[in-house]
């Protein structure tokens, strides 16, 4: 089963300023991101334009039908941190529920988590 990253491409860091860096921070995030996933079996990432976490950005969300998602923040762009969520995200793809063991958890994504959202029930 595939796993989305959901990235927020309009999240700013503060001290953000549109006259130095006409990119948002999510925007160099997703750009990181897209990169590390480029290739990989069973992620794919896609970008969305506010996750509704400002006072903790940069965000994503690691998502997959059937599975529980995650919502991370607080990254900073840039390649370690890209390769740690898309790391994760295959991790996730890999359970069957979508729930990694600590212990495989990437370095770069230790701290960042903000929420666990259980999945949805199956209609009836």
């Amino acid at each position: 089963m595939t796993t989305t990253i959901t990235i927020c491409d309009t999240c700013k860091l503060e001290g953000w300023d549109v006259e130095k860096q006409p990119q948002t921070d999510g925007e160099r995030l997703a750009i990181e991101i897209e990169a590390a996933a480029q290739g990989v079996d069973g992620v794919k990432t896609r970008r969305h334009s506010c996750l509704m976490g400002c006072s903790h950005g940069c965000n994503i969300a690691i998502q997959a039908e059937g599975k529980l998602t995650y919502v991370m923040g607080r990254f900073e762009p840039g390649s370690d941190a890209a390769e740690g969520i898309v790391e994760y995200a295959g991790k996730h793809a890999a359970s069957e529920m979508g729930q990694v063991p600590f212990r495989e958890w990437p370095k770069a994504v230790k701290g960042h988590f903000v929420s666990r959202i259980p999945t949805l029930p199956s209609a009836e």
